[in-house]
């Protein structure tokens, strides 16, 4: 992980659709090609499954799930991309990675408000990169107090199982 004060305004930018998003690099433990995904039954449809990554089960998320867009067979350029959430690691699944961009303070704008009907609960803020738009995702709100839990009680049962 890098130095907080030389990651506060670097992103790392990856696609979903024709969309780029982007991550605080800050939260980004690494970057992992797509691998074998063992399903976990009885679990949400975005939560794709586990994977085992040098000994550590790390839970996979589909972000194009998450986003309720539709689904898109992996390739080669699909990757993993594995942040921090306290003491879990969560992987997320998307299309492929871009890259890293440093954004400076007046490149990044707040999401416009549309009223609390349109309220966007993934994107933060809105960088605005010489080659494009970014949408900066909040990673604390990506998942949620619950679906951590759900995620950490699978964990623990799936650890139990090799017991």
């Amino acid at each position: 992980m890098l130095n907080e004060n030389t990651s506060k305004d670097m992103y790392l930018t990856f696609r979903l659709n024709n969309e780029e998003y982007g991550f605080d690099i800050s939260h980004v433990t690494e970057i992992v090609g797509i691998q074998p995904i063992t399903l976990i039954p009885e679990s949400a449809n975005y939560i794709k499954g586990i994977i085992n990554l040098r000994g550590k089960i790390i839970p996979v998320i589909d972000l194009r799930l998450k986003f309720n867009r539709t689904e898109k067979a992996y390739d080669e350029r699909t990757c993993i991309i594995v942040l921090a959430y306290g003491g879990t690691d969560v992987g997320f699944i998307v299309d492929n990675v871009s890259e890293v961009v440093t954004l400076k303070e007046d490149q990044v704008i707040p999401l416009p408000s549309y009223g609390s009907e349109l309220r966007n609960n993934y994107v933060k803020n809105i960088g605005k990169a010489a080659n494009g738009i970014k949408l900066l995702l909040d990673c604390s709100r990506i998942l949620g107090k619950n679906e951590l839990e759900m995620i950490e009680g699978l964990l623990t049962n799936k650890s139990d199982d090799k017991n």
